[in-house]
């Protein structure tokens, strides 16, 4: 086990992934209203695996061999995202804004979420995010590429092995921050700091 390119795609991965992108937001979001979290977790992980494996493997070339489908792709993301931005501002706005409930002990109970939706649009913010792509597929595979060839595995590893302790984290640690949002203002403001940043990550983006 090379444990030298093992940290250094642990470190990279480190750097990159705690930046609060759209797909964070919205595990932070979902893992506050402890709403198939578990799901959502999964999903965002094996996702990573694959996109750090194939970048690491040299799947990254193609992104200069075929610049006519990254960019078209690229859109769709970015599209995507500022539907869901412009969505989150307008429940920051929203007056009835929902808040977590409580039961008769005190405790927060999440409203109820169908789990196909939300699948889907965790699927979405891993396969239609250009962050997603920009740093698990071309950054992280572009520095596992300049690895030796016999430590590219243990670089892509440990890349991975970060990846799965920040989603499993910030899923179930989330959940810390339940009692805070008893009250619809703290949702608005966490909604409207969400749309804000999603329509902003939207826009840099654009080319």
């Amino acid at each position: 086990m090379n444990w030298l390119a093992f940290s250094h795609g642990a470190a990279l991965c480190a750097s990159l992934i705690v930046t609060i992108g759209a797909q964070n937001a919205f595990v932070l979001r979902q893992g506050i209203m402890r709403s198939h979290i578990g799901k959502i977790v999964l999903l965002c992980t094996l996702s990573d695996f694959l996109l750090i494996g194939a970048g690491v493997g040299g799947a990254s070339v193609l992104a200069e061999r075929y610049p006519t489908f990254i960019h078209a792709l690229l859109y769709v993301g970015l599209a995507y995202l500022a539907w869901f931005g412009i969505s989150a501002l307008v429940r920051a706005l929203r007056p009835g804004h929902a808040a977590l409930d409580t039961d008769a002990k005190g405790d927060t109970a999440p409203p109820a979420q169908r789990a196909l939706p939300i699948v889907l649009m965790t699927l979405a913010f891993t396969w239609l995010n250009p962050h997603v792509y920009l740093d698990t597929f071309l950054l992280i595979g572009t520095a596992g590429a300049r690895e030796a060839q016999g430590s590219r595995v243990e670089f892509a590893v440990g890349a991975m092995a970060v990846s799965a302790l920040w989603f499993v984290a910030l899923g179930y640690g989330a959940r810390a921050l339940a009692p805070l949002f008893k009250r619809a203002t703290a949702w608005r403001v966490l909604d409207g700091a969400i749309g804000s940043m999603v329509l902003l990550l939207a826009v840099t983006q654009l080319r």
